[in-house]
């Protein structure tokens, strides 16, 4: 009985809370409730961390060269549509870059983000694949607790994002990462396509530069609301989840310096400047190697 009682109450509280959410997306992929994704990240966990590696271990690695170079310009190709799509959408195309409230109207823009916001989304289940293909290619040691917690909680929290808020200031940080994902995957591409691309990959250096544009920006543009006089925007809770986010990739951030520098510091200069790179893009991309595909 008292079992039936507190399922009735969570049922009240949840169609309450859902009473507020944007019907334009109620019937898209996966956005019906949020159980159906909660089964796909709790399989994924359990079969990068405990399934996969028990399968496999004593499996010969697979050789997924062509597959790797396929998917990661594909994931490149994905990034770009979505960094044209957030453009034209919104942020190229009337957002001030301060308090942009979400356009919950049927106006072909306001269905424009919504979508593009939707398929942002959808791209983080796409990318669980980074760590599948790290299980069954037995790089168990880059399956670090880092880069499932950003691939898991990631998909999670964007599902309330496109349920409730598709648009407006809480995106911006969706747009960035999807033009840091086309750098990123571009040299994961050319990293898997073999030895012989190494000279194209001169650029290597500054990929921990542009990870920490990335955080700086981001973090900059979302602060902005805590100083902005009169911001309505219509969830303040997303910018508080932006902000935690940040918080704790933040610490994660100097955690891996710490230990990069620590580690790091009597390697001579070029292996030291490795390590400062293999650590801080571990961070900020929830990887912990640049040279995943090699």
């Amino acid at each position: 009985m008292e079992f039936g009682s507190i399922k009735s109450t969570v049922g009240l509280i949840y169609d309450e809370f859902m009473q507020n959410a944007d019907t334009r997306t109620e019937n898209w992929l996966l956005m019906s409730s949020p159980i159906p994704q909660t089964i796909i990240i709790t399989a994924y966990i359990y079969f990068v961390t405990s399934l996969g590696p028990r399968i496999m271990e004593n499996r010969k690695a697979f050789d997924l060269k062509g597959v790797l170079v396929v998917y990661n310009f594909s994931v490149v190709a994905l990034s770009l549509y979505m960094c044209y799509e957030y453009v034209m959408s919104g942020w190229g195309t009337g957002y001030s870059f301060r308090c942009d409230l979400v356009d919950y109207s049927d106006s072909p823009q306001g269905l424009r983000m919504a979508a593009t916001c939707w398929l942002y989304y959808f791209s983080k289940f796409i990318e669980m694949l980074d760590t599948i293909f790290f299980v069954l290619r037995k790089k168990n040691s880059q399956v670090t607790f880092l880069h499932v917690y950003h691939h898991s909680i990631m998909p999670f929290t964007w599902w309330f994002g496109v349920r409730f808020s598709a648009g407006g200031l809480g995106t911006f940080h969706a747009l960035l990462n999807c033009v840091v994902h086309v750098i990123m995957y571009t040299y994961y591409g050319l990293t898997a396509m073999g030895p012989k691309y190494q000279k194209y990959l001169w650029w290597k250096k500054y990929l921990t530069t542009i990870q920490l544009i990335q955080f700086v920006m981001v973090t900059s543009h979302i602060s902005q609301y805590f100083f902005i006089k009169d911001c309505p925007y219509q969830f303040p809770i997303f910018v508080y989840i932006i902000g935690l986010y940040g918080l704790i990739f933040l610490f994660l951030f100097l955690n891996f310096w710490y230990h990069a520098y620590t580690k790091g510091k009597r390697l001579p200069k070029v292996l030291q400047a490795q390590t400062w790179s293999h650590h801080t893009n571990g961070v900020m991309n929830g990887n912990a190697n640049h040279d995943k595909d090699e």
